[in-house]
């Protein structure tokens, strides 16, 4: 079979248009520079709307903004993430919930890299990330100090890490993907707040309503992690009053 030049052209041309995707995604990945925003350059962004759309709860709630204190409480069965805060009376009130957009895994606590679990237990907010891979992220403190000492007992290793909460993505693993709009607030409350003394609670369900999920409940530490829960969240005000 003769082939022309014209159908020679007519095969790169269409060859090019089938790489060009391709071609871009690798420019972007590998060549062109990505934006590097600082936290207060990601709060000049959306800091003042979150607040004005944060300001409303706070004043439905009493508590003035920013708050001295933080507690957020993810809770996996219900997926759902609430938050309270307190003035400076230290009296922690509701003020308002969120729904979670992903989160992988089921009840139980996260025992090793890979499993995609969410953690269950008392965390601090170790630090927020301006230029997350998902938008911007508050890092969770895990693995604790709990944490480690059971996997030291069970000779658990790579207990895996980088759990946060984040923007919107297709999936997770491990970790509390939100919407936008969500971890924008969620960000800059942390900021204004301070991370120190900003923390969570990550619980298989709100022990304040059911007990705790009895596939789960394989070793005494199961017992003992979910009595520390409860009793955190026994301290907590409930969101209907």
């Amino acid at each position: 079979m003769r082939v022309s030049i014209n159908m020679v052209r007519a095969w790169l041309l269409a060859a090019m248009v089938m790489l060009l995707p391709v071609a871009a995604i690798w420019l972007a990945i590998n060549i062109m520079p990505r934006a590097h925003y600082s936290i207060d350059e990601r709060l000049v962004e959306f800091g003042d709307a979150a607040r004005s759309r944060l300001l409303a709860h706070f004043l439905r709630a009493g508590v003035a903004y920013p708050p001295a204190k933080v507690v957020l409480v993810g809770l996996k069965a219900e997926r759902q993430l609430q938050l309270y805060a307190a003035g400076q009376n230290g009296r922690l009130r509701f003020v308002r919930a969120y729904p979670v957009l992903a989160a992988a895994g089921g009840p139980g606590p996260k025992l090793r890299e890979g499993d995609r679990q969410v953690p269950e237990g008392l965390y601090p907010i170790r630090y927020l990330n301006p230029n997350s891979a998902a938008y911007v992220s508050l890092m969770i403190g895990y693995p604790n100090r709990f944490d480690r000492a059971r996997a030291r007992e069970e000779g658990r290793r790579s207990l895996g890490g980088q759990i946060v909460i984040h923007g919107p993505t297709t999936g997770t693993a491990g970790c509390l993907a939100m919407r936008a709009p969500v971890v924008e607030e969620l960000f800059t409350l942390a900021a204004d707040a301070g991370v120190n003394n900003t923390r969570i609670v990550l619980s298989p369900r709100d022990f304040r309503r059911s007990k705790e999920p009895a596939a789960v409940m394989r070793s005494p530490w199961n017992r003992a992690l979910y009595a520390r829960i409860a009793g955190q969240l026994a301290k907590l005000p409930r969101p209907d009053g």
